[in-house]
């Protein structure tokens, strides 16, 4: 039992599941951990490791529920309690003990791109959101800052921090022009009488708490889960002839995307990979349409990365209304003319937002195409003058190649990480083009649905300070420079209830604010809660 002291906080970090990604991400949880005794001695604490290095497993991380569970047994409930992140982390490998500690919890996550901290500590701030704990959240590039150190003495004094969340504000139809209020009204109630489908290729990925939206909740926006099991599309995968994998490459081929072809499958994206993932898209549209799904998510994390290339160039042509056609065993063609929707990482409250969105924009006569990012990272930058926060939104590969500059001819194909991805497989990478874009978020809240709903755009940076920030974190994956209207660093990211930011743009003449309040009056129609974030 952890001894009770006076200004002394318990420490836990919680980790992968998969043993290659703890052994790289320890050295980075080292220099955090102490870095962070360092700013707790500052204000006259020390911290207390409340599980210590595991020599077999070469490193200190808690990897699994059952583990977590067994640590928390011997902390005192009572205790102030720090979860340290500074890489991606499972949140239910902490979950079980932070939903029954008493003491006052504090979630911190570093701020480096390479080692997303801040995108595990996200999802793990939405999850606890969800299970309705109460904790405190703060980040820093280096723990010495003067915000950190004030909150982390505000939290220290208080047992609470509370920050600046006045960009947000409870929307308002009102203000509503007659014929969008009618709209969103039409488009909300043929969702509710006519019914969505949802196909779920096993729940819970990655320990994703926050993804998982119970039946009860989501049955009242008139979406049904279809529970499909990710067996059931590897089976399926092994009937899909060569001959129909090839075409579908040939169709990207014929676009202008390229592949990063090599001969070592360990390290190299080889082209009997691509063709795997091409089997694998084809699997997917077919299952979707014999149940029927008007939206898909597959989890592939952990499951299918066992048996089969990554899933993420698959999800990337799903989200794109121009994508290879897939037939069925009688000559027809699936989905015709449209994309189907995927969300990545089977969250499923993207999975309702990416599905509303893209058939809405369609009714307003815009592309909506969209997808979820990471909400990764981001720095400073000088445009035009000014200095803005430009975040980095990236994902392993779900976005559509519509959001590219010069779409699929300035796409390619490179081999996602063989520490994460054993089995190979390529994403479908991109920059993403200059434009408006309005930015989201479902989330659960009191047993509720909830979104937050922004504005901003994409911008294009220099070639080199792209490639900088792919370097620092996945050179492999698609990435969008965003800029957010109205909402500071800080603010976003003491608000955001998710990992996961939803994206779609807004091109032409129609105004990026009128679209969000479109938006937001339909999902208010379904009873969804709706923040305005940064709107005036």
């Amino acid at each position: 039992m952890t001894i009770k002291n006076e200004k002394q906080a318990t420490l836990v970090c919680s980790g992968d599941l998969r043993p290659s990604a703890n052994l790289s991400c320890w050295p980075m949880q080292q220099k955090m951990e102490e870095k962070l005794q360092t700013a707790f001695q500052k204000i006259g604490w020390t911290i207390q490791r409340a599980h210590g290095y595991d020599v077999e497993k070469g490193h200190g991380f808690i990897d699994y529920q059952h583990v977590g569970i067994k640590i928390f047994r011997d902390i005192d409930k009572a205790v102030p309690l720090i979860v340290a992140e500074s890489v991606w982390q499972y949140s239910h490998h902490v979950l079980a003990g932070l939903i029954s500690h008493e003491g006052p919890i504090l979630i911190v996550a570093n701020w480096d791109g390479a080692f997303p901290g801040l995108v595990g500590a996200l999802n793990l701030t939405g999850s606890l959101t969800k299970a309705g704990v109460n904790y405190s959240f703060l980040w820093s590039k280096d723990f010495t800052d003067d915000f950190f150190i004030d909150c982390l003495t505000e939290w220290t004094e208080t047992g609470n921090i509370v920050h600046d969340c006045s960009h947000v504000h409870p929307f308002t139809a009102e203000s509503l022009a007659v014929e969008d209020r009618q709209l969103a009204t039409r488009f909300a109630e043929n969702i509710l009488r006519d019914k969505v489908i949802m196909g779920v290729f096993d729940e819970g990925c990655m320990g994703m708490f926050n993804a998982i939206v119970p039946d009860d909740l989501i049955h009242k926006l008139g979406i049904y889960k279809e529970r499909l099991s990710q067996s059931t599309l590897y089976a399926k995968m092994l009937n899909v002839l060569d001959s129909e994998a090839e075409e579908v490459l040939n169709w990207m081929l014929s676009k202008g995307m390229k592949f990063n072809w090599g001969y070592d499958g360990a390290t190299d994206l080889t082209k009997g990979q691509t063709l795997e993932q091409c089997k694998m898209y084809i699997a997917a549209v077919r299952l979707a349409d014999e149940f029927g799904c008007d939206t898909i998510g597959i989890q592939y994390q952990q499951g299918l990365k066992d048996l089969v290339a990554a899933s993420d160039l698959v999800e990337g042509l799903l989200n794109n209304t121009d994508r290879p056609p897939v037939y069925n065993d009688r000559g027809i063609e699936l989905y015709p003319g449209v994309a189907l929707p995927h969300f990545n990482e089977v969250d499923e409250c993207a999975g309702i937002d990416g599905y509303i969105t893209y058939h809405l924009w369609n009714k307003l006569g815009l592309n909506g195409d969209n997808t979820l990012h990471d909400l990764r990272w981001g720095e400073d930058f000088l445009i035009n003058g000014i200095n803005e926060f430009v975040w980095v939104f990236l994902i392993s590969g779900a976005a559509p190649a519509s959001h590219f500059i010069n779409g699929y001819q300035g796409a390619d194909s490179l081999r996602q990480p063989a520490m994460f991805f054993k089995k190979g497989g390529g994403t479908l990478r991109g920059i993403s083009r200059p434009g408006k874009i309005v930015w989201s978020r479902i989330y659960i809240e009191n047993n509720e649905l909830f979104c937050d709903i922004g504005t901003g755009k994409v911008v294009e940076l220099p070639e080199a300070e792209t490639q900088r920030r792919w370097d620092l974190t996945d050179k492999q994956w698609p990435i969008m420079h965003g800029v957010l209207d109205g909402v500071s660093q800080n603010q976003m990211m003491a608000k955001h209830k998710a990992n996961h930011i939803q994206v779609v743009y807004v091109d032409g003449d129609f105004g990026v604010k009128r679209a969000a309040a479109i938006k937001a009056a339909t999902l208010e129609m379904l009873g969804i809660k709706v923040n305005f974030c940064g709107i005036n």
